[in-house]
């Protein structure tokens, strides 16, 4: 009698151990995708050349905070900047920077209408969904930006992409919130690659 009380609890002890570990390894392969809960990550870009010069085509991972989005559905406007830069390494002196560039999205949305609203600059696209207005910012196609005479070196370039939102631009009470709460420091890191012209 006493010997199956001692296995039933050395059992007892393996399954906690065996769940523990299985725990773990769930944590394990979960955690990674975790990590990147709410934010911006750039997933890809690249360079290429056409008649008129170079275009570049980006995309990124936007992922909003439930109160990032419930402030644009209470009439809050919110701006992103895209950052791209095209830099040619030097050896005897600081890299030279032909292109430095950025160009400035805006979500708004229309409670009578019921319709959000991305913008850059005067071209503007409409949407009846949160999630399809995030998915047209996440993609940026055929921005121009260099001239076909602009990359006249041989050699590579190296070029440089982000995304971050603009806290600037939002209301001062807001400006204030966004110092004290991570949901607003929505920015990706710089996303880097070779471009040869």
């Amino acid at each position: 009698m006493v010997f199956s009380t001692l296995s039933s609890k050395s059992a007892s002890a393996a399954w906690r151990v065996a769940l523990g570990a299985l725990l773990l390894a769930i944590h394990a392969l979960v955690a990674p995708h975790a990590a990147f809960a709410d934010g911006i990550r750039p997933v890809s870009a690249k360079v290429g050349s056409g008649p008129d010069g170079y275009l570049l085509d980006a995309e990124f991972d936007i992922r909003f905070s439930p109160r990032l989005e419930e402030a644009v559905n209470r009439g809050v406007a919110l701006f992103f900047v895209v950052e791209f830069e095209l830099s040619k390494p030097r050896w005897y002196w600081f890299d030279e920077k032909p292109v430095q560039l950025s160009r400035t999205y805006k979500i708004t949305y229309t409670p009578l209408l019921r319709q959000y609203r991305l913008s850059a600059g005067s071209a503007y696209q409409n949407f009846t969904r949160f999630e399809d207005v995030v998915g047209a910012l996440a993609r940026v196609r055929g921005w121009p930006v260099a001239d076909s005479g602009a990359l006249r070196r041989q050699g590579d370039y190296q070029a440089a992409i982000r995304m971050r939102l603009d806290t600037t631009q939002l209301p001062k009470p807001f400006q204030l919130n966004a110092v004290a709460s991570s949901d607003w420091n929505l920015a990706s890191d710089w996303y880097r690659w070779t471009v040869n012209p």
